[in-house]
């Protein structure tokens, strides 16, 4: 079943060296096998609720897969760097098929 992991930054960028690296490391390697990116900062309408600062939503095959890519150790060293950079969410939600 999809499963996608949503990143919801909830405010301002605090760390802008921090999140240069960080975007740096995303961009510079190959996409992990079966991740899709469907969302990446694309403008944005809040309709309900406070607006976020922006949004990235991945697809991943299943919710091993993007548990897998999520607590590799080579995400992890990079999470960190978006952690500091900025407030965030992440939510891992599984698809309807």
């Amino acid at each position: 079943m999809a499963t996608y992991m949503i990143f919801i930054r909830e405010g301002a960028v605090v760390d802008a060296e921090a999140m240069a690296a960080y975007q740096g490391g995303n961009r510079s390697g190959a996409v992990p096998t079966g991740m899709k990116p469907m969302v990446v900062y694309g403008k944005m309408e809040c309709l309900e609720g406070e607006p976020a600062d922006g949004v990235v939503v991945l697809q991943f095959p299943d919710a091993d897969s993007a548990r897998s890519w999520y607590f590799s150790p080579e995400y992890q060293e990079r999470a960190k760097l978006r952690q500091r950079a900025a407030p965030y969410r992440c939510l891992m939600v599984e698809g309807l098929a």
